[in-house]
């Protein structure tokens, strides 16, 4: 009871007083209910460096967290059967090439003795048969050389892209299959992929702002929403927001992001509007006689508008009410 004595004393003591400072007319304004969820830094492309061939590894030449480029070498696998087919074909090589001096030998002796008439025309061309038969096994030969070069080429394993290197399933001296990954290497940028509640999945359109929570450098950044998932996965809806300046050092971290789900009208007056006496609050009004009246109201939360800071009026205001500003 004594309380709302004071309380009545004072307004009716405010209200003999002159209006000073500014005056604000409020009016129902939109603002944005945003909903708070985690972002995880991903990279636009996760590419694996496959081995071409089988074998095992003798050279691993990067590690985690290390910078690559297209082509650039990141393992060797070495196939020891490679080096014994290559032995196995020099020297059928070898062979072949004494059964070609040969034959071309006795091709020449048989041209010599055609010219003497020792032997038939037929015997000639047998002779001849033979050179271009050994001829013919020896190119045979040096192209089966040439694959099985090809494959010891194929032992280097190379990266596919530009990028880091996130992940090596493999050391040295592992023995591994074609096809199978020695690392993987991400590249093409960053960006964050969220997993929204598909409650909200209504709400949110391609090309929405997102507010990224402030990092190291105390700023908080703003993402577009680029990307909507339409299938939704345990409840969750999976989108991708692009941040220009996100850092892309650790691939995976979780960041704190703000969506926009919903929006409503509410009253907002500025903070410096507000005042606080006996525990209740209160914000100066210009009544129509132009006298200050102080009213009691129950402000919401902050929000923060081109960096100015407004608090939201629950109850006590009404639409057209004149708010005195700056009124001590």
């Amino acid at each position: 009871m004594r309380v709302w004595m004071l309380l009545a004393a004072g307004l009716v003591a405010a209200s003999g007083q002159a209006v000073q400072g500014e005056t604000l007319v409020v009016s129902l304004q939109e603002i944005v209910e945003w909903k708070a969820v985690y972002g995880r830094v991903e990279t636009r492309d996760r590419v694996p460096a496959r081995a071409r061939i089988g074998g095992t590894v003798i050279s691993l030449e990067v590690s985690e967290g290390d910078s690559v480029s297209a082509g650039a070498r990141i393992a060797v696998v070495e196939d020891d059967k490679l080096a014994f087919q290559l032995d196995s074909i020099d020297a059928r090589l070898a062979s072949l090439n004494a059964r070609l001096a040969t034959a071309r030998s006795e091709l020449q002796r048989g041209e010599t003795l055609l010219e003497r008439g020792v032997i038939a025309n037929q015997r000639l061309d047998q002779l001849r048969t033979d050179v271009d038969v050994v001829e013919g096994e020896m190119q045979s030969l040096e192209s089966e050389r040439l694959v099985v070069e090809q494959q010891v080429a194929e032992g280097a394993v190379l990266s596919p892209d530009d990028g880091v290197v996130i992940s090596v399933p493999v050391s040295r001296g592992s023995v591994i299959t074609p096809g199978e990954t020695v690392a993987v290497v991400a590249g093409g940028g960053v960006f964050l992929r969220l997993a929204v509640p598909e409650r909200h999945a209504g709400s949110l359109t391609e090309g929405d702002p997102i507010e990224i929570a402030a990092g190291a450098d105390g700023e908080t950044r703003t993402g577009r929403l680029v990307k909507l998932y339409p299938q939704i996965e345990g409840g969750r809806v999976e989108a991708d927001v692009e941040v220009e300046g996100l850092d892309g050092q650790f691939i995976g971290r979780r960041v704190p992001v703000r969506l926009p789900v919903a929006s409503r009208l509410a009253i907002l007056v500025p903070e410096t509007a507000l005042g606080r006496r006996g525990g209740l609050d209160f914000v100066t009004v210009e009544t129509g006689s132009g006298e200050p009246l102080r009213r009691a109201v129950v402000p919401g939360g902050p929000i923060t508008r081109d960096g100015a800071v407004w608090r939201e009026i629950l109850t006590g205001l009404s639409s057209g009410d004149r708010v005195v500003i700056g009124d001590e």
